[in-house]
């Protein structure tokens, strides 16, 4: 292939690869401007390599369009440049009491220095819940630092959601961000994100731990093949299917039993416990946890009964521990029966308010929450409720997860959940749930908001919501997308317990999120079951209009354009039925924006115009009266946006095209729209670069960053980046290869 035929199809292939974000999606639709004729967009982007020919014949004949090409490929190559991992998302840090487990420690150094002959280093550690296998695999870390020079990258693949962990996809964007790729650079299918993982840990010497795996098909993909990346799998079984070298975590002997309990709670512990420590040492069975959890009860002075079990050893009670051999436990004291029955002895000392703060908080799998929430369902002050959660990381009932925030073992949510269920009943945990997702929906009002004022609202709770909770835009989308896997989680809640007006209000809440974050993919679930909810409790209203709407916006995003045209026709028959005409207008724009994205300008444009002609009809007492003017302006940037594409397909004139975008421009900078003016000062600055005005394009992307960046709308930065950086050399279209959609408002987004 000649360096021209490369360059061309190089950009193509970089551009269908990143389609996912809004990189991809912006140079997509510039893409499509340089086609002459009538070429519809390909319906997946993988085939839009194929349109290589048909775009080099057309820069070959026309320098303008050569010029152009040029010019993407320089954003394509500046932009889709292989990501460089500058940090690596490391291990926990190690604990203290830390005892024995030099037999599995000896395995894993013995396979990570094993000479290589063409096999990976890869370590599968396995052991039941609770037995260490988490730890043992940070201890190593930390006394690994100096081997991995590259860094020790560390990946959760735990789903408490589901119970069977992130899935493969999930699983590869998880490790990407571990390694410090921003998501606008994360490939939108599994096999581009497996392929990106293999590059950026080839060749370096790295340590992977896989925590909490669940499956060979979940940890394949991110099995390295690099000789010098060690990769430890860690889960509670041996997993089928995982080549690497198998190491059993076996539970702790007496002796390093009894060593643990008295690091963790004082040399003295055996005189504490008297005749009580065989049964106790039994009901441990060998697992850290339960021994941590143990240490915590006796220094709370919650001493566990002196009832042995049936095969627990008795006697022993003077607390000298030479009576202890090496031998490991086994039999009836361990498992997960003697985990419960631990967790029942230690909820039986809480106080009335703690328990109700235990057992409440596991309601549903949150992935990791607040003290807020909690309270709201333990019906507690938010203090108390502080102070609470604090005591039960003291009692290992919890595990912190970060500033403020806390979570459950898998084994201890299900105990919770299940004392839950006795002591609250089917209406108590009901009413629990629905104070939970009350409180999300506030949260969610107040921070949406905030961060995004101007655009219009369904939702009562924002009727009760006032401004001002954070100083600024940015700060209040931050805390939206801090708390955005639990608000998610809370719409799915309010599906499955019949909160169906909640539901949908919380969904509204989190557009600010899907307009100016993306995580679209994460949004996806709360999407679809807002619009399943709306349809069966409100069809054929405003809300249910809205609901189908934003997840036309999501889909359109994540290109997936048929459901996209569907849920849009969904949502304008709703709006109909409503006769609600904003809403019929914010429709009909949205099918005109997936138009645009299939390369449709002339249907987009005609589109546009009839969204203008229906919003034209909102009399002077009709709901959004007094929004007409800025739907009109954000109408001017859409049909500027259809315009530059018709008129760089035909070659005509952009001047049209400016003259849309400037007065969009003006009227957003006349009503302090930072946001929309930014959004159209890039669609302006598009037109001046692929013109050859660059010097004119460059004031309007530094404006757009400035703005965009204050508002903490990192989702378009990348983009206006290298925009910005340079374009191609003005020759004919040659592009070296190896050189290293929208997110718009919208009518809906007001």
């Amino acid at each position: 292939m000649d360096p021209i035929s490369a360059g061309v199809t190089w950009t193509l292939a970089a551009v269908a690869t990143g389609m996912a974000g809004e990189v991809g999606k912006q140079l997509h639709l510039l893409v499509g401007g340089l086609f002459g004729g009538r070429t519809r967009a390909p319906d997946r982007s993988t085939e839009l390599t194929a349109l290589a020919p048909q775009l080099l014949e057309a820069a070959r004949r026309d320098p303008v369009v050569a010029a152009r090409l040029a010019e993407l490929q320089g954003l394509a190559q500046r932009t889709f440049q292989e990501p460089v991992v500058l940090s690596v998302a490391p291990p926990p840090p190690p604990i203290r009491t830390f005892v024995d487990r030099q037999k599995p420690l000896g395995a894993l150094r013995r396979e990570a220095l094993r000479k290589h002959d063409g096999r990976p280093r890869r370590a599968l550690l396995y052991g039941p819940e609770g037995i260490g296998t988490t730890g043992l695999a940070v201890q190593f870390a930390a006394g690994a630092h100096d081997r991995y020079p590259d860094g020790r990258l560390y990946v959760d693949l735990a789903d408490g959601h589901t119970g069977t962990g992130l899935d493969a996809e999930a699983a590869l964007r998880s490790a990407l961000r571990g390694l410090g790729v921003p998501d606008t650079d994360i490939p939108p299918g599994p096999a581009d994100r497996a392929a990106l993982f293999q590059r950026l840990v080839d060749g370096r010497r790295m340590l992977v731990i896989l925590d909490h795996a669940h499956s060979a098909a979940q940890v394949g993909p991110l099995l390295a093949a690099s000789a010098d990346v060690f990769t430890v799998v860690v889960a509670r079984r041996r997993l089928p299917g995982v080549d690497a070298e198998a190491i059993a975590v076996e539970p702790l002997s007496r002796r390093h039993s009894l060593q643990l309990l008295k690091e963790a709670s004082g040399a003295d512990v055996a005189a504490r416990l008297g005749p009580a420590l065989p049964a106790t040492l039994a009901r441990c069975g060998g697992s850290p946890y339960a021994l941590w959890a143990t240490a915590a009860q006796c220094e709370a002075g919650l001493l566990p009964g002196a009832g042995a079990r049936t095969g627990a050893p008795t006697g022993g009670g003077s607390g000298d521990d030479s009576t202890y051999d090496d031998s490991t436990y086994g039999g009836s004291v361990t498992g997960e029966d003697a985990f419960l029955d631990l967790l029942d002895d230690i909820y039986r000392t809480l106080d009335p308010g703690l328990a109700r703060l235990y057992r409440r908080g596991a309601l549903w799998p949150w992935p990791a929450f607040t003290a807020g929430p909690v309270a709201a369902a333990a019906e507690l002050d938010e203090a108390v409720a502080v102070a609470g959660l604090d005591r039960l990381v003291e009692l290992r009932l919890l595990e912190p997860a970060g500033p403020g925030r806390y979570r459950y073992r898998p084994l201890v949510l299900r105990h919770a959940e299940r004392m839950a269920s006795r002591d609250d009943r089917s209406a108590g945990c009901s009413q629990a749930l629905n104070r939970t997702v009350q409180w999300y929906l506030r949260f969610a009002v107040q921070a949406d908001l905030d961060a995004l004022p101007e655009r219009w609202h369904l939702g009562a709770a924002y009727q009760q919501a006032t401004r001002g909770t954070y100083p600024d835009r940015g700060r209040a989308l931050a805390a939206l997308v801090d708390e955005l896997g639990n608000l998610v989680q809370a719409v799915l809640v309010a599906r499955e317990f019949g909160f169906g007006d909640t539901a949908c209000s919380l969904t509204e809440a989190l557009w600010a999120v899907q307009l100016k974050a993306g995580r679209h993919e994460t949004l996806l679930p709360a999407l679809r079951a807002a619009a399943q909810v709306a349809d069966t409790v409100c069809p054929g209203t405003k809300m249910a209009g809205r609901m189908h709407t934003y997840l036309a916006s999501a889909l359109i995003e994540t290109l997936g354009f048929d459901e996209a045209e569907r849920e849009a026709e969904a949502a304008l028959v709703a709006e109909r039925r409503a006769g609600h005409l904003r809403g019929q207008a914010t429709a009909v724009e949205t099918l005109g924006r997936i138009k645009l994205a299939r390369w449709d300008f002339q249907g987009a444009d005609a589109l546009f115009v009839e969204s203008g002609r229906i919003a034209d009809g909102i009399g002077p007492d009709d709901e959004g009266h007094a929004d007409l003017e800025r739907i009109r302006a954000l109408l001017q940037r859409f049909r500027g946006r259809a315009q530059r594409g018709i008129a760089l397909r035909e070659n005509l004139p952009l001047d049209e095209a400016e003259a849309r975008l400037k007065d969009a421009m003006r009227f957003f900078d006349e009503h302090g729209e930072r946001y929309n003016g930014a959004r159209a000062r890039t669609d302006l600055a598009e037109l001046y670069v692929l013109s050859g005005r660059r010097d004119a394009a460059l004031p309007l992307i530094d404006w757009a960053l400035e703005a965009l960046a204050g508002e903490n709308a990192g989702y378009h930065l990348a983009y206006l980046r290298a925009l910005r950086d340079g374009g191609g050399d003005g020759s004919s279209g040659v592009g070296d290869p190896n050189a290293g959609g929208d997110g718009s408002a919208g009518v809906t987004a007001t």
